[in-house]
């Protein structure tokens, strides 16, 4: 996943990035179509994970405002909740390592997110720790997330994290969706995908919205992955963990929308690996850096 020692190259390639960019979008969003990217001459869909968490703090508003400026339409992001019952957006089950929680709230060690309330964790610095040119960014709430990214034109692969720490969280996070207006048609065919590291999660979700599509994080074996079919249109691993037979394997199975399933691989930062997953057939590709991997493999 993301190293914070590989931010500093990171950040040095940014202004020049932003400089060529004018600060606007360098490649149009793709039009009506599936959920996921073509592969092929357009290359593996891109997916900015966390946003453009290489260039910005992660699972900020920055970082998906990055994402929109490079030209990047799919971002990703990991939803979990507070004490009071507020979905947030951030990826790890405490606050420490990307917030100033340590110095706000000194006694309340582990800091874990579902101990603080959404009130007590929107005072927090999301920012700083990354950079002090990110100092003020905050943990956003879902609602708020899904309103940017609605003002951005992007689409969603949101991912459900620990969902054993919440229980319900999958009924609460639809009824949000559902009240930013991202289950509407055009938001569900085109611009959402839910993913989980949890099978039963995913389960749970396409059990309440058969419409959806979701997505397993992992590697199921491939005797395993006929079970997956029956609730889940992609399986999404961790590419050290997957082979050109292994994709051709999934793609030889129809998911739970009786299409192709697909292969949306994680986290590829660097060129060689992009264009080694690229020739394994991956539909998608999640990545921080996600301008390294479009200049290797193409995509969007």
């Amino acid at each position: 996943m993301y190293v914070r020692s590989a931010a500093a190259a990171a950040a040095a390639f940014l202004g020049f990035t932003l400089t060529l960019l004018g600060g606007t979008a360098c490649a149009a969003a793709p039009g009506p179509g599936s959920a996921s990217g073509a592969t092929g001459l357009l290359g593996p869909t891109v997916y900015a994970h966390r946003g453009a968490s290489a260039y910005a703090p992660e699972n900020t508003l920055e970082a998906i405002d990055l994402a929109m400026r490079l030209g990047f339409d799919w971002v990703e992001n990991d939803v979990q909740r507070t004490k009071d019952g507020e979905l947030v957006v951030i990826h790890d089950d405490t606050l420490a390592r990307t917030t100033d929680v340590e110095q706000v709230f000194p006694d309340r060690k582990p800091w874990r997110v579902k101990d603080f309330t959404a009130a007590e964790i929107a005072r927090l610095d999301a920012g700083s720790w990354y950079s002090p040119r990110f100092a003020g960014a905050r943990v956003p709430t879902l609602r708020e997330y899904m309103e940017r990214v609605q003002d951005n034109r992007q689409r969603l692969l949101l991912e459900i994290k620990k969902p054993e720490l919440y229980p319900g969280i999958e009924e609460q996070t639809l009824k949000v969706l559902e009240e930013t207006g991202w289950l509407d048609a055009g938001h569900v065919a085109r611009r959402l995908v839910v993913q989980s590291f949890s099978a039963e999660s995913v389960r749970i979700v396409h059990g309440l919205r058969p419409d959806l599509v979701t997505a397993f994080l992992g590697t199921p074996t491939v005797a395993d992955l006929p079970r997956y079919a029956e609730f889940t249109d992609r399986i999404n691993p961790w590419h050290t963990t997957i082979s050109a037979d292994w994709v051709a394997a999934v793609h030889g199975l129809r998911g739970a929308h009786g299409k192709t399933m697909e292969v949306d691989t994680w986290i590829v930062d660097d060129a060689p690996t992009a264009r080694k997953v690229r020739e394994m057939g991956v539909d998608g590709i999640i990545t921080n850096a996600p301008d390294v991997v479009r200049g290797a493999v193409g995509g969007f």
